[in-house]
């Protein structure tokens, strides 16, 4: 599984050694606003996330990654790649969630941008999409410095969703 590395970021395959943040980062409503349609995750579906994760790194070769604060070692997020409503035949997607501590930091867009370098020169993606709600600017912020460009609406994961999308350079 592999690990990548920013400026300030350690991003580490996700594994049970992660459950215990990411059910407090899954479990916060504010985290979740535009997210799992705005309700907080339960303890067992962020459980059932881990297994998935960990069989999507085993069958795909990439997934779900924590997103680790060099300085102090504490989990700031998770960021992904992945297919896009977890159908291998769609398109390859990035995305991310950020604890509260982590947002305005930047964080989001450091990990994409190393997460999108990794899509498009080790995993050979044509395309890398992402979706957000339409009402979360943060999200759509990111994605416009990725110099992705807006596709459009549709329905990913069950919620109305705008789309932008990055062909490979």
């Amino acid at each position: 599984m592999t690990v990548l590395h920013t400026a300030r970021l350690r991003l580490e395959p996700i594994t049970e050694a992660h459950y215990e943040r990411m059910r407090v980062l899954n479990t916060d409503p504010e985290v979740m606003t535009y997210l799992n349609a705005g309700q907080p995750e339960t303890e067992e579906k962020t459980r059932m996330a881990v297994e998935r994760t960990k069989q999507r790194w085993l069958e795909w070769g990439y997934s779900w990654w924590a997103l680790i604060r060099l300085e102090d070692g504490v989990l700031v997020g998770m960021a992904c790649l992945q297919h896009l409503d977890g159908d291998r035949n769609q398109p390859h997607e990035v995305g991310w969630r950020l604890a509260r501590a982590g947002w305005g930091q930047g964080y989001a867009s450091e990990a994409a941008e190393a997460i999108v370098a990794h899509a498009f020169d080790v995993v050979k993606a044509p395309e890398v999409v992402a979706v957000a709600h339409p009402d979360n600017a943060a999200s759509i912020k990111v994605m416009t410095r990725l110099g992705m460009q807006y596709q459009g609406r549709g329905v990913h994961y069950g919620l109305e969703s705008v789309v932008y999308r990055l062909p490979r350079p």
